[in-house]
């Protein structure tokens, strides 16, 4: 073997088609570009083009967002937890939570947590840990004997966005200000009183 006689083997490398070299090439003329016109030239985009009428992504209704920052809970009503302490899917002994809750079959995944509801009734003493709850099923589990245990709220400070919050804290530093000022002038005025006396 040679290194002058190194090659690739046969259909490795297949060489460029060359367009607009002639009819004879295959690819002469419109240089496999079909007719001439628009379609033809470079840089021109025509999908969703429906000969001038509306086209469809734009006839089709558009309705809602999607909230990126938006989190998504497994919802889960008092009565339903009341219907899996009958059925002895769920132990009223130790705490109830989003794992012991899919162990049991009451929800079918955890996602972002666990969201209880107050729709239908417990009578059953349990301590449940979820990331949210409402008003209606604390007082609920509570009136039951229960606890509902909830994450401690973040400590991280809500946007201002101006407006009626901007309002109220200027208003409630309107006061301050005018305090300051009396005080100001009040300490002025004994100053100037010291001064006279000392002449």
């Amino acid at each position: 073997m040679k290194l002058n006689e190194i090659r690739d083997n046969p259909g490795a490398r297949t060489p460029r088609t060359r367009v607009g070299r002639g009819q004879a090439s295959g690819k002469g003329e419109t240089a496999g570009r079909g007719v001439k016109g628009q379609k033809s030239r470079s840089g021109v985009s025509l999908l969703g083009f429906e000969g001038g009428q509306m086209p469809l992504y734009r006839r089709t209704p558009k309705r809602g967002f999607n909230n990126l920052f938006g989190k998504r809970y497994a919802e889960v009503n008092v009565g339903r937890l009341q219907k899996a302490i009958d059925a002895k899917k769920l132990d009223t002994k130790g705490t109830i939570n989003a794992e012991t809750l899919k162990a049991a079959g009451v929800i079918n995944s955890v996602h972002d947590g666990v969201r209880l509801l107050g729709k239908g009734e417990i009578s059953a003493k349990v301590t449940i840990e979820c990331a949210g709850a409402s008003k209606g099923a604390v007082e609920a589990v509570e009136k039951a004997g229960g606890s509902v245990i909830l994450p401690p709220p973040s400590d991280k400070p809500k946007r201002d966005r101006g407006g009626k919050n901007k309002a109220k804290a200027s208003a409630e530093d309107t006061p301050a200000k005018e305090a300051s000022a009396e005080e100001a002038a009040d300490q002025g005025a004994d100053e100037q009183e010291d001064k006279s006396e000392q002449e």
